[in-house]
């Protein structure tokens, strides 16, 4: 995360096409009366035949397919491992699909915790870190220590909570409308939820794991006399975790913007159906 950047953030997603099967054409030809019919009776019974075969032949090309799409996508993650030696996965990385896992029921400060010890759970794990790293409560000093501690790693913790102290000061606070404490002026609602789009995990050991997580967000303060409006934002989050104890925890992360689509031509909702949506809905716990 670039600490300077106003809290916020801020390529077209890439498009999968199918094969489709092509139709085949049928000539009939007009043989000669074999004694009793009307003159086409010798063409159709082979015709009826040969549409026939073709039928099964397209049943059991598509139950050949289904069975294939089943298993690939079916009961487990094809990229998973477990313990083993470096993995460097930049190049031919598989896109995020779900697993049938469940997600993880553990939480500490109201954030998931308790992912296992595979690359599955290294991207869940990141997945959930990266809504809580820009969340509206990583703006509030009381609730910032909280998050710090839970998701960081032991020996990084106090050394990032400092640069996060920095980096959200008064000043920068002032900014964006929030009082010293992150909080909104009487009748606005600071807005800052996080979605995850897609994880890939470029790099895996035993004990550490590297994860791009690819988000959507909504940003700003909702309220008719809110100077900074909320806005969406597509940006790509890269956490370096480590195994820590008995879950991951977060060693660094970085940020950039995009990929992002081109905007859908949608009127703007105002603010107060923003900020009664962001109180009526929940968020989630993600699993890979």
């Amino acid at each position: 995360m670039s600490f300077g950047d106003e809290h916020g953030h801020g390529g077209d997603p890439g498009r999968t096409t199918d094969d489709s099967f092509g139709g085949m054409g049928q000539t009939r030809t007009r043989l000669p009366d074999g004694g009793g019919g009307d003159g086409y009776g010798g063409g159709r019974r082979p015709q009826r035949s040969s549409r026939s075969l073709i039928a099964v032949v397209g049943v059991v090309v598509l139950l050949i397919a289904a069975i294939a799409f089943a298993n690939r996508g079916g009961g487990g993650d094809s990229g998973a491992s477990g313990a083993g030696g470096g993995d460097d996965r930049a190049q031919g990385s598989e896109p995020t699909s779900a697993s049938g896992v469940k997600p993880v029921t553990g939480k500490s400060g109201g954030i998931p915790s308790g992912f296992a010890k595979d690359e599955q759970g290294a991207e869940s794990a990141a997945a959930n870190y990266a809504v809580a790293l820009v969340s509206a409560d990583i703006l509030r000093p009381a609730a910032r220590e909280q998050i710090m501690r839970q998701l960081f790693a032991p020996d990084k913790a106090a050394d990032l909570e400092a640069k996060f102290d920095a980096a959200y000061d008064k000043a920068f606070l002032d900014k964006i409308g929030l009082d010293e404490n992150g909080n909104a002026a009487e009748g606005l609602t600071y807005v800052s939820r996080t979605a995850p789009v897609g994880t890939k995990v470029t790099q895996f050991t035993d004990s550490s794991a590297t994860v791009e997580v690819w988000c959507t967000g909504v940003f700003g303060t909702a309220g008719v006399s809110s100077t900074n409006p909320v806005t969406n934002d597509w940006f790509t989050m890269t956490l370096k975790l480590q195994w820590v104890g008995d879950d991951w925890k977060v060693e660094s992360f970085a940020q950039k913007d995009g990929p992002a689509p081109v905007n859908a031509d949608r009127t703007a909702s105002n603010a107060d159906e923003i900020a009664k949506a962001v109180e009526e809905y929940g968020g989630f716990t993600y699993a890979r």
